[in-house]
This record gives structure tokens, C-alpha cells and sequence, in this order.
């Protein structure tokens, strides 16, 4: 017996562009919603527990900080008085490291020439002292 093949038979489907595309943006749009809702999934129940302080900090970060309580002894207008006595200060020992980078016989002295370049590339309140004692 010899053998014959089977005759095919075309299958009758017919897919449009548009059908076609929708399906597989579709299917796209919920394989992307189930790997959403996995690593959310995961995230609950596998990392709560280690996320918590994490959290936590998040939260108290939330927080806006609590209002500077000024004492009942020491007045308001004190303590602006201070910060103005320390911006002051501030502003009087930046003048004065100025004048000292800017100053021509600093030019010649090396141990100011030093403090000026440590001051300059890590500035300190040790390097703003030595500069302030060994510059003019």
C-alpha cells in the first residue's frame, strides 16, 4: 500500500492588522500589570519587615520639626541679639581672611601661603586661625 499524504486543509482564520495589534498590545498591557502586581505582591510580605525602619525614618522625615521652644528666663530678643553677635563675628573674620588672600606682602611669606592653601582647599577653624595668626 503506498502511502498518500493527508491533503491539507486551510484552517478559515482571518486576523485584520488592527485586530491583530490590539491583541498584542493587550496581551503586553497585562503581562506588565501582572509584573507590577507580583513585585508589589513581593514587596508586602517579603520585605515589610525589613523596609519598616526604613519606613519609619521616611515618616518621622514627613514630620515638620517641632517649634524652637525659647526659654522662659532668656527673652526672643536675646537670642536675635546673639545670632546678630555671631553673624557679625562671621562676617568680620571673612573680611579679614579676604584681605589677607588678597594682601601683596602675604605673597612672600610661606607659612601664610600655606594656611591660605589649607584654608582654601579644606577649610577649618583651625586653618582659619592659622591663617588669621601668620597672615597680615
Amino acid at each position: 500500500m503506498p502511502y498518500r499524504p493527508n491533503p491539507r486543509r486551510p484552517l478559515p482564520v482571518q486576523l485584520s492588522a488592527l485586530h491583530l495589534t490590539g491583541s498584542i498590545a493587550l496581551g503586553m498591557w497585562l503581562g506588565f500589570l501582572a509584573i507590577a502586581l507580583t513585585c508589589w505582591l513581593l514587596s508586602r510580605f517579603l520585605f515589610s519587615e525589613q523596609l519598616a525602619p526604613v519606613a519609619q525614618a521616611v515618616q518621622e522625615l514627613a514630620k515638620p520639626p517641632a517649634a524652637v521652644q525659647v526659654q522662659p528666663d532668656i527673652p526672643a530678643q536675646s537670642l536675635l541679639f546673639e545670632q546678630y553677635e555671631e553673624n557679625l563675628r562671621k562676617n568680620e573674620q571673612q573680611a579679614r581672611l579676604d584681605q589677607a588672600r588678597s594682601s601683596s606682602r602675604n605673597q612672600s611669606n610661606p607659612k601664610c601661603q600655606f594656611w591660605l592653601q589649607q584654608d582654601q582647599t579644606a577649610p577649618s577653624e583651625k586653618s582659619r586661625a592659622n591663617v588669621l595668626q601668620f597672615c597680615d
